[in-house]
């Protein structure tokens, strides 16, 4: 009997995170680890079945993580649960987390951080997570944010100095807003809102262009598409046709485009069932034809 070994990340390639960080292209976004629909207090996940999914994706090759300390439920935080996985972690792993929005204990958006409040955000995950710095943190933008990205920028700067965060990145720009947060500090990736169907007009450019100034494209909701954090997605004709050509699903098809799209994009998706993680890690196997490609765009 033949026993065929299950594909890992590293079928996905690697990019360079800031020039010196080797990172899977598929990697796993933390964001529904704590419930089954993101940010939903009643939606409480299965905490062993979490901690098993994040150490069979570290089995399987995963090396990049993508988390938040407002991601969790009532009774979950995802933070927890990677620190109690993966703690004490390996060298080779690196834990990307955000700061910008913040929800009060009982789980309701608050206002977003203050440039002096950053240092505290950053603190809570390093606490969190059981680390003494962060490999990456991105700034999330909004539109109070955007009309001072750089003073922003430029207080994660000051932690980067001070050793508590290695790198910075972005999310939720455009073009000029990165411009603005590159004049105050190097940038290492942009995360934003992108994926096969949806996404804010220029970002396929800005794509291209973060390639060129060796930046990641960091998409989140590459499979949830417009669905967003309900995990939701608009399905076309077409790409059931390209999955069922490939034996595939229509979710490892929308997380193969995505990765077809350059050589610097990362994909983060999440999943709270085992079966659900294999499958997202073998996307990076799938070789999408040119023709399949314009048919799909």
């Amino acid at each position: 009997m033949t026993i065929h070994s299950p594909v890992t990340a590293a079928a996905s390639g690697t990019w360079l995170l800031g020039g010196e960080l080797p990172v899977r292209r598929i990697g796993f976004g933390a964001m529904r680890l704590p419930g089954r629909v993101a940010f939903d207090n009643s939606s409480v996940s299965d905490r062993g079945q979490s901690i098993r999914v994040l150490r069979r994706a570290r089995e399987l090759g995963v090396n990049h993580i993508d988390t938040a300390a407002f991601y969790f439920s009532s009774l979950r935080s995802a933070n927890e649960l990677i620190c109690s996985a993966l703690a004490p972690y390996p060298d080779d792993l690196v834990i990307v987390t955000k700061v910008g929005p913040r929800r009060d204990r009982s789980g309701a958006w608050a206002d977003w951080a203050r440039p002096d409040e950053l240092r505290g955000d950053v603190e809570e995950n390093l606490r969190q997570l059981g680390r003494d710095h962060l490999d990456v943190v991105n700034m999330r933008v909004n539109e109070r944010i955007s009309a001072r990205i750089e003073e922003y920028v430029g207080a994660l700067a000051e932690l980067r100095d001070a050793g508590l965060i290695r790198h910075i990145g972005v999310s939720d720009v455009d073009a000029d807003l990165l411009g603005r947060a590159r004049s105050a500090a190097p940038i290492v990736c942009v995360q934003n809102r992108f994926g096969l169907g949806t996404g804010r007009d220029g970002d396929a450019e800005l794509l291209r262009s973060c390639a060129e100034s060796g930046i990641a494209f960091v998409p989140f909701f590459s499979i949830a598409g417009s669905g967003g954090h309900s995990g939701g997605t608009a399905d076309t004709p077409a790409l059931h046709e390209i999955a069922a050509a490939h034996d595939v699903s229509p979710a490892q098809i929308r997380l193969a485009w995505t990765l077809h799209q350059g050589p610097n994009v990362l994909a983060i998706p999440g999943t709270g069932d085992p079966e659900h993680l294999a499958q997202n890690i073998a996307a990076g196997t799938i070789q999408l034809t040119d023709n399949e490609l314009r048919v799909l765009a």
